[in-house]
């Protein structure tokens, strides 16, 4: 019994192969694609739980890919989705993100870092039961936690899975002040090694997909509120 499919694109032959080892011996199935394009048709084939993407592939790039995926019907656009990259660069992180990843992984990676990142993300998008309402009404927002789903005036929005994870934990803390390491924490998780400034970038992104009248405001000097 595996812990489900994660679908590796990555050209590098020795990182892909580390990569298939260390998610193997976690218990993963693990498929390999060297280029942009099968590793696209994969996605689309397999419907993993989870992606490894890197960004500088021989035929289309990763960023490109990621956009080809947050833009497929169905669930399989939102699988969560790490990014491997040699650039480190703020740049680059920034428009990875706003593209749909989930996470990004600067080359050279630790083993210990990588699996842990890939089990926190996947922990994650596992739906929650708790004792809280299915549905949270934020203007003409309704946030669907049982289906994962956000709706603006009834219509779905696509969003990425860090991207409903923030708008959840915003909806659950209505009227709240919250800072950035607390968005950290209660999303990504207090183990996560990236910079707070990777919230700015999912907030902006809420708020175009969202509309304008989204209320989420930003609090000088502490972070972020839902009204």
């Amino acid at each position: 019994m595996t812990h489900g499919t994660i679908v590796v694109v990555e050209d590098d032959a020795h990182i892909s192969d580390l990569v298939d080892m260390l998610l193997r011996a976690e218990g993963f199935r693990v498929i390999q694609a060297a280029e942009g394009v099968p590793g696209l048709a994969a996605i689309e084939r397999e419907r993993p739980r989870l992606i490894i993407l890197d960004v500088g592939l021989p035929d289309i790039d990763g960023l490109e890919v990621m956009r080809r995926v947050r833009a497929l019907p169905g669930a399989v656009a939102r699988t969560p989705a790490i990014m491997l990259t040699a650039r480190d660069g703020e740049i680059d992180r920034v428009l990875g993100l706003e593209i749909g990843a989930d996470d990004y992984v600067t080359k050279p990676f630790s083993n210990r870092e990588l699996v842990a990142r890939v089990k926190a993300m996947l922990r994650r998008a596992e739906p929650v039961q708790e004792d809280k309402p299915d549905i949270v009404k934020v203007g003409a927002v309704e946030v669907d936690g049982a289906r994962r789903e956000a709706r603006v005036d009834g219509v779905p929005v696509a969003l990425a899975t860090r991207e409903f994870d923030l708008l959840q934990f915003l909806a659950d803390n209505q009227g709240i002040a919250l800072s950035r390491r607390q968005l950290i924490d209660g999303v990504w998780g207090p183990d996560w090694y990236g910079d707070d400034r990777t919230v700015d970038v999912h907030v902006r992104q809420l708020r175009k997909k969202l509309g304008d009248d989204f209320p989420l405001t930003t609090v000088w000097g502490v972070g972020y509120r839902l009204a």
